[in-house]
């Protein structure tokens, strides 16, 4: 007589369920630039590998809510329907990511408001407490980029789901 061990997979188990909305999810993932630039990761091996290692960060999995907006639009999609231990690589449109770059937000100051705030204004570095870079410096003015710095991009990223934990069925 043989009996059955009831060992079937009825689909519940983490290696076969499925990332969906509202899931919680810990990915690991490395984020490019259409040049093949590496600008984020979560692997401290691969930001030694790109040289932007920075020792005081946690290079860990990030966990995020799926659909929850914690992530941009295109990562947040490309998760679902992925499984633990799958791997991806998608490319993100501006639109997904951080948008395009507007130029409302791409503003000219007179070069005496830095003065009198006690800031010399350098090409390349951001003014003190605010989200931005300068971009152009000249006897009279000082321009400024509010955009994010990825505006305008198409991003790549390689994804890998390193667990599932949907707080419904935990």
């Amino acid at each position: 007589m043989l009996l059955a061990s009831g060992c079937t997979d009825s689909g519940n188990s983490e290696n076969s369920r499925v990332v969906q909305i509202g899931d919680n999810v810990s990915v690991n993932y490395t984020g490019m630039l259409e040049d093949g630039t590496v600008f984020d990761t979560s692997k401290a091996d691969v930001a030694e590998e790109n040289g932007i290692y920075n020792s005081r960060r946690d290079y860990s999995p990030i966990y995020f809510i799926v659909g929850a907006g914690q992530m941009i639009d295109g990562f947040d999609n490309a998760v679902i329907d992925m499984k633990v231990g799958e791997n991806k690589t998608v490319t993100i449109p501006p639109e997904e990511a951080y948008g395009e770059v507007q130029d409302a937000r791409i503003i000219s100051y007179k070069i005496e408001d830095f003065e009198a705030a006690n800031i010399t204004p350098v090409i390349g570095e951001s003014i003190p407490g605010y989200s931005c870079v300068i971009t152009d410096v000249n006897e009279t003015n000082v321009t400024v980029d509010f955009n994010h710095r990825l505006a305008g991009k198409s991003l790549t990223f390689e994804v890998e789901i390193v667990s599932i934990n949907n707080p419904e069925n935990a």
